[in-house]
């Protein structure tokens, strides 16, 4: 993919020095990134999270809406009624492709074959902590099983990816080991970067995608968790570092602190790097509000993109600026993402906040007026310790209005 030159627009404001020759040179961008969203089976590993048949396939629906290229539909193993959505999801036709999730097993390779996926993830640990504390193994069966269920999922005409877990806590030399005997004997279609417990360094992201790709020769997936708040900066590293394909969860959901956020990926790759893509940003964010009402996972205020709060504020400076010119307080305009912004009342306000507030509710005082009550709602917010509603307003409003 190629990087566009800078170009501010009505849309977003970002940083031009992105897009200088002296940084855009060390992207080795593919051509052709694709999303593998995997909220339906990563996603709803989320503690507490269930989501029934109905809603797994109303949110494929909305994945393939947003233009997400690969979803992985569920793990089949997991229920009869995982498997009832995977193969109803699958028939529905939606352009993207269907993959499953599975372990290194062969009834659950016949599993997915069944539910007529396109593709399967082929999970295996190859972590220290996992392969020593967890699982017990030698290196020799973690490539011992492997082989055999590559072979399966290549036999059943399965689109394959080998995704050994924890790849980012191996052994360098079991890692190299694992790959070199798998491609002699049964090369699957691309090879998983998985960071299972977010502890890895973009800088360690980026030198391990290209080291997978130097053994293998094949397309490199990114699969990256958030325990250090990496999982965004991670998956990025990896795709300026040759990486083709990103694996996302709507609204950062999964395991602990969860996933890459789909919705963070859409963006970062169309503003922050200039990539021409044709994700629509507005049904992500419709999507992220989706997941939210069915799932119970509520999100932070402040989420990146997402977020409730984001484009509110509460500080004085810059009030008349924020509904006028919004790239002055923003990076993004709010109507990019379907959204407003929204000036609200409180301790931080100023008199910039009060002359907003009263022009767009048609009342007029005089400058004095407005002093004394910006100290009311400053007041008010202090000792409330929250916000000041708009029917508080009025009601402090009203001790000036007819004096």
């Amino acid at each position: 993919m190629q990087v566009s030159k800078w170009k501010n627009n009505d849309n977003w404001w970002v940083s031009g020095f992105n897009f200088k020759d002296e940084v855009t040179k060390q992207f080795e961008f593919q051509e052709n990134i694709q999303i593998h969203d995997a909220t339906l089976r990563d996603g709803e590993q989320t503690p507490g999270v269930v989501m029934r048949k109905h809603e797994k396939v109303e949110t494929a629906k909305r994945l393939a809406e947003v233009g997400v290229q690969r979803i992985e539909a569920g793990m089949p193993a997991v229920s009869a009624e995982d498997r009832d959505a995977i193969a109803e999801i699958n028939k529905l036709n939606l352009g993207s492709k269907i993959f499953s999730f599975v372990r290194a097993k062969e009834e659950d390779l016949i599993m997915s074959k069944e539910c007529g996926v396109e593709g399967v993830i082929i999970e295996v640990p190859l972590g220290k902590p996992k392969l020593e504390m967890q699982f017990k193994w030698e290196v020799d069966r973690v490539i011992h099983n492997s082989i055999i269920a590559i072979k399966k999922a290549k036999e059943l005409g399965l689109y394959t990816v080998y995704f050994p877990y924890d790849t980012t806590r191996a052994d360098e030399a079991d890692l190299e080991k694992v790959l070199d005997e798998i491609m002699k004997e049964t090369p699957p279609d691309s090879i998983g970067l998985v960071d299972t417990m977010g502890s890895a360094l973009p800088t360690t992201i980026s030198y391990m995608t290209k080291l997978m790709k130097s053994i293998t020769g094949l397309p490199v997936e990114i699969h990256t968790h958030n325990d250090f708040g990496l999982a965004l900066a991670n998956s990025l590293s990896a795709l300026t570092s040759g990486a083709s394909v990103v694996h996302t969860c709507v609204n950062g959901m999964g395991e602990r602190t969860g996933n890459c956020s789909l919705e963070e990926v859409i963006l970062a790759l169309k503003v922050l790097y200039g990539l021409e893509t044709n994700y629509d940003i507005e049904k992500a964010v419709e999507l992220s509000e989706y997941m939210e009402e069915i799932t119970g996972y509520k999100m932070a205020l402040n989420k990146p993109v997402v977020g409730k709060n984001n484009f509110t504020r509460e500080s004085g400076i810059g009030a008349d600026a924020l509904l006028n010119t919004p790239l002055a307080m923003f990076a993004l305009n709010p109507k990019f993402l379907g959204r407003a912004p929204k000036l609200v009342l409180g301790k931080k306000s100023g008199l910039a906040s009060i002359n907003v507030k009263l022009n767009g509710m048609g009342i007029e005082l005089d400058d004095e007026k407005k002093r004394l009550l910006l100290n009311d709602v400053k007041h008010a917010g202090q000792e409330m310790k929250r916000l000041v509603s708009d029917q508080e307003f009025l009601e402090l409003v009203s001790k000036y209005k007819n004096v």
